[in-house]
């Protein structure tokens, strides 16, 4: 019984973890106000770019994937990849739905990818070039966001194959499921992308 108890432990830790809204607190301690009154409305580190600290936005960047990894590796450490992966997903989950918010959070991409590399190397390894060549290319984050996000568990699968590495099924659709939340937390831009009125970064803004 007391070996059961170890994952919803994951469960709560991940998701309060994932709940502190680094966004938030590291614009108000600059003098900022609150980053849910711009842009998009968002806590996550994309928003934060759009006050123009671009330091505020990678320090964001860093600690809501470091909230994802230190829960995913430490759990995973302690039971498996299978155990850090509840772990790491409930943070992604606490990151989207913060309690201390009212449950309205960020779009869960830097935790997503900061849970990667602790719990499947080969998702990590096709997905953040995917992102990096994408953003490169287009200058839309959430079209990078998109389509690392469809490449993570196919991904893995495909270089667990080309190794020769047996798969660990649990992991692969938990990243598959992750990824259709990362769809649906980007549903509105994936709505613009279709109607081709996604703003790129480093566009001059339309006139008012």
């Amino acid at each position: 019984m007391v070996a059961y108890m170890v994952y919803p432990l994951a469960a709560l830790v991940g998701y309060l973890a994932g709940s502190i809204p680094f966004g938030l607190l590291i614009t108000r301690a600059a003098g900022l106000g609150d980053i849910r009154s711009i842009g998009s409305g968002n806590i996550g580190a994309t928003n934060v770019l759009r006050t123009g600290r671009k330091d505020l936005a990678f320090v964001t960047l860093i600690l809501d994937s470091f909230k994802a990894g230190i829960v995913a590796l430490g759990f995973r450490l302690l039971g498996g990849p299978e155990l850090g992966l509840i772990a790491g997903a409930c943070a992604f989950v606490g990151h989207c739905y913060p309690v201390w918010l009212g449950f309205k959070g960020g779009k869960g991409v830097a935790t997503f990818a900061g849970l990667l590399p602790f719990v499947s190397l080969p998702a990590f390894y096709v997905a953040a070039p995917a992102w990096f060549g994408i953003f490169a290319i287009s200058r839309i984050s959430s079209l990078a966001a998109l389509t690392a996000a469809a490449l993570v568990a196919p991904g893995a699968w495909a270089v667990e194959t080309l190794l020769h590495r047996s798969h660990n099924w649990f992991v692969l659709g938990g990243l598959a499921c992750l990824s259709a939340f990362v769809f649906w937390t980007h549903r509105t831009n994936l709505g613009r992308l279709i109607a081709g009125t996604e703003p790129r970064f480093g566009a001059p803004k339309p006139k008012t």
